[in-house]
Parts: C-alpha cells; structure tokens; sequence
C-alpha cells in the first residue's frame, strides 16, 4: 500500500502527478523520543516529512547543554541544508515526540526536487518560515519570560502534532527552553493553577488553548500568522 501524504501539511498541498512521482522513493518509518535523524557537522543521508511527532532543531554546546531553535511538527520537513544545497549542518534534528516520517534519500531528493516542481516552490516559502522562527525565538529567549515562552512552546508543540494531549518531561522542556528544571516546575505549576493546562506523570493537556494564547508572549501569534500566510491554512490549497 502506497504511504499516506494526506499527514504532511507540504505533501499535501502537491497536485496528484506530483504526489505519485515522489512515492517510489518515500520510505515510511518510526522514529523514538530522542532519536537523532541527524547530527552536528556529519552527512545528512535523509530528508523526512513528518506525519506524527514532534522533531526540534537544536544547538549543542560544548559542554553538551541543547537549546531548540526551531520546532516541527506535521506541517514541515526536515532538511533543509540537503534542500539549500549542503550536506550537512552545525545543528542537531532531535526528536521531541516520538512519532513517524516519510523518509527521502537525499540523493534521491535532489534529483526529484528541482526548481520547476511545485514541491521546490513550496519549500522555498517552507524554508522562508523556518528562517523567520529561528530568528524569533533567538529575541524570545533573550526577552521574554519563561512563563511566556512556556505558553508559547506548548502551543507550537500542539500545532506540530494536532491534538491536546501529549507527552513531555519537565527535563526535556526545560533542555528545550535553556534553562533549569527547577524554574520550569514553578512555571508549570502556575500555569496548571491557572487551570490552562494539565500536568501529571509527563503528560500535558491543554485545557484552555484561548489562555494559552493570551499568556504566551507575542511571538506565538507573530509565528503562526505568518506560517500561515507562506504556506497556506488549508494543506489541500497551493500557496
């Protein structure tokens, strides 16, 4: 049985011939929490299109510390050095969530995406918004506080995956965010108290997504507006 496309919000928005010329080289597989789909500095041999899960793009440090720079979910791709022209990148692709792909050789992505197929256009305004989060969320963590950025993290997160409950450790978030475990608990408990979210045994809920928004700093609204006008709200409608 051919994969699914239907899950990736960029395979979706590709006409039928376009879809069906990809299939032959799109691999279905699984990836773990914490999975590397690939490393600082060593060739990157796939490109994935994420259909569940959540991969984040991270900075590792010398003495091992992450912090993510960009979060991706269902509606992206990761690749984008091979995609620009490189082989391989001074940033981690770690998985967040664990969840599942459609892999792509990236040889083989090379030769199928070339600059007069739609998918290339598509990845152009992708990588667009890509270079937008990543500069963002550098003025985030610089100026927002933590409780802001909390907010605005668990909301790309549920963006990425489309659904309200998920799970994440106080560790991981707190590696994510670039900062101590123990400042993280005081703002997840805050927030719980809030009553915005619920947070038990490494699973969150999103109880009220209207508060989330109205706690999270205004980078999460800056972000997705302009996702959305790149890429398209609907996945079945060409940018």
């Amino acid at each position: 049985m051919p994969p699914d496309l239907s899950q990736n919000r960029l395979l979706a928005a590709l006409p039928v011939e376009e879809r069906d010329r990809l299939i032959p080289h799109l691999q279905p597989v699984v990836f773990d929490f914490k999975e590397i789909l690939y490393d600082v500095n060593e060739p990157i041999e796939y490109v994935y299109f994420l259909l569940s899960g959540i991969v984040s793009l991270v900075i590792v440090l010398e003495d091992g510390s992450l912090i993510e720079v960009c979060t991706i979910g269902h509606e992206g791709f990761v690749g984008i050095p091979v995609f620009l022209g490189a082989d391989q990148a001074p940033n981690q692709a770690l998985s967040q969530i664990s969840g599942t792909a459609l892999r792509m050789t990236a040889a083989a992505f090379k030769r199928e995406v070339t600059p007069e197929t739609i998918l290339y256009n598509l990845l152009l305004r992708y990588t667009q918004a890509v270079l937008n989060q990543t500069s963002q969320m550098a003025a985030c963590n610089k100026l927002h506080s933590l409780e802001e950025r909390f907010c605005r993290w668990i909301l790309m997160v549920q963006n990425g995956l489309g659904k309200d409950q998920f799970p994440l450790t106080q560790e991981f978030i707190a590696q994510m965010l670039g900062v101590r475990r123990a400042s993280v608990s005081v703002v997840a408990a805050a927030i719980q108290k809030a009553e915005l979210i619920q947070y038990s045994r490494g699973q969150i809920t999103i109880l009220d997504r209207e508060g989330l928004e109205g706690t999270a700093c205004e980078c999460y609204s800056i972000l997705k507006t302009e996702f959305d006008r790149l890429i398209g709200n609907d996945p079945k409608i060409l940018p």
